[in-house]
């Protein structure tokens, strides 16, 4: 377990339990299970109270955390029969974004998401879950396909945002950001996201501009980063905190504010606790959303989605 700068209490005393029942195995007549479920008591307490009110900041420690489910283990459990399709048709590969098409609990889907990487072979390799334009071009090529076919899009959004790199800006990443998110608008089939871990700016928007949007209880989902807003707005960095309270980021906040449709519950201490049942509950959000929308028309998806972004803002947290 990687533990989180907050939990380093907690990983303290669940050391000592460790260290108890390992002392015990080494040496069977050394009876110390009662000290050692004593401190577990301890533990989960803490556990609860470190977690039903975690600050803004502490949410995007969370949904950073290296050890949450990332979008392949959510791919390589909740669906059937995945066919990965690869490259844009125009310039290369770019492997921060899987998509493909699977089957949902037998119902044909085109699933799109942003993959992070679990070592650092494959975070290199996934650019950190950032995508470059052909990333974009891709999941717009992915989403017109669906189009055609009649396919529902499911994305899973989990990225600090796209790549800001050189390359990316004079192949033309802000204009493929704004093409991905307008083929999201004139999609004639149903479309949800789930955000899993970070929502960064532009780069989750492209694949957020859904007809239902769901956020697990501690991902984030804002314009920009704590860090980045606070290095704008006061040039210290380490005013993050005072960003991340700022913005709004929270699914909680975001759910007041009507810019999202369902909070997803993680287990207690996070979805990195306890991966399965995090994304067996994804699932089943997935599956109730697109529930929602069997019977719509193309043009009914189309116009409730345009209304669903042209409300917003129009509901603030007082109200």
């Amino acid at each position: 377990m990687n533990y989180l700068e907050f939990e380093k209490p907690l990983a303290e005393i669940e050391g000592k339990a460790a260290e108890l029942r390992a002392m015990a195995e080494a040496n069977p007549d050394v009876q110390i299970e009662k000290e050692a479920a004593a401190l577990d008591a301890k533990a989960q307490k803490m556990l609860v109270d470190m977690y039903k009110s975690l600050s803004p900041w502490r949410k995007c420690q969370v949904a950073r955390h290296p050890d949450r489910p990332h979008c392949k283990r959510y791919i390589d459990t909740l669906f059937d029969e995945f066919t990965p399709l690869a490259g844009d048709r125009g310039f290369a590969e770019d492997e921060a974004i899987i998509g493909g098409l699977a089957r949902l609990n037998d119902r044909p889907v085109m699933v799109i998401g942003q993959e992070k990487g679990h070592d650092t072979q494959s975070r290199i390799r996934r650019n950190f879950g950032m995508a470059r334009p052909e990333g974009y071009r891709k999941a717009i090529r992915l989403m017109d396909m669906a189009d055609r076919f009649g396919l529902p899009v499911v994305a899973l959004v989990d990225t600090p945002g796209a790549y800001p790199g050189k390359g990316a800006e004079e192949r033309g990443q802000a204009e493929a950001i704004a093409r991905c998110t307008q083929k999201c608008l004139s999609l004639g089939v149903p479309m949800v996201s789930v955000i899993i871990g970070e929502g960064g700016s532009g780069g989750a928007v492209a694949l957020a501009t859904a007809n239902r949007i769901a956020m697990l209880e501690h991902s984030v989902y804002s314009v920009i980063s704590p860090e980045g807003c606070a290095s704008i707005l006061w040039k210290d960095a380490e005013k993050m905190r005072e960003a991340a309270e700022a913005l709004r980021l929270t699914a909680q906040d975001l759910l007041k504010l009507a810019v999202i449709d369902r909070v997803i519950p993680e287990p207690m201490g996070g979805a990195q606790r306890d991966p399965d049942t995090t994304v067996r509950a994804v699932g089943s959000a997935i599956a109730a959303m697109l529930a929602e929308m069997d019977g719509k028309s193309p043009d009914k998806l189309r116009r409730d989605r345009r209304r669903k972004f042209l409300d917003m803002g129009s509901k603030g947290l007082a109200a």
